[in-house]
């Protein structure tokens, strides 16, 4: 647009509550680091899938892995096997902090099942009892108590529920 054109109302203030609109170029700069931003993304992007090899799942389980590697989860049967006894304990304390609402007191159930009979919904071995408290059930209501109380105390309170309970 040339500059003789500048400053010249578009004519249609009567159409946006009186504000006048002009119809200038706009600034030689502006338009550069518009053009730039745009190269530069398809440059970038280019690189980022193609020459290097990367993407957001790639980095993503590269993530979990390094995470995995640093803070390795107990596996809670070799945990339980090594002292039954104080673990039972600890998960206890556990269990009566947080469990206590739904299972009642004495492990016999209320708005949950009763932990203490021979049916068990989702097993009663130490590794079923833990994948449930680590995962939960949330169409019943069994919260995800995994990343609440991490592997260590997952571990614990299912010690004392298969001991308690009478477990599989």
């Amino acid at each position: 647009m040339s500059r003789e054109n500048q400053d010249v109302p578009m004519g249609h203030s009567d159409e946006a509550d009186g504000i006048e609109e002009y119809d200038n170029a706009l600034p030689a700069w502006w338009l550069g680091l518009f053009y730039f931003t745009i190269a530069w993304a398809v440059v970038y992007g280019v690189h980022y899938h193609f020459v290097a090899g990367r993407s957001q799942a790639g980095e993503y389980l590269a993530e979990v892995q390094a995470a995995e590697a640093r803070w390795p989860a107990p596996d809670p049967a070799t945990v339980a096997a090594a002292d039954p006894k104080v673990l039972a304990e600890a998960g206890k304390a556990i269990y009566m902090t947080n469990c206590i609402g739904c299972h009642g007191p004495e492990l016999k159930g209320g708005i949950g099942p009763n932990l203490t009979d021979g049916e068990w919904i989702h097993g009663g071995s130490i590794e079923s009892i833990t994948k449930v408290i680590t995962e939960g059930v949330p169409e019943k209501g069994m919260l995800t108590w995994g990343p609440i109380l991490g592997p260590e105390k997952v571990a614990q309170v299912a010690a004392y529920i298969h001991a308690a309970g009478g477990g599989q």
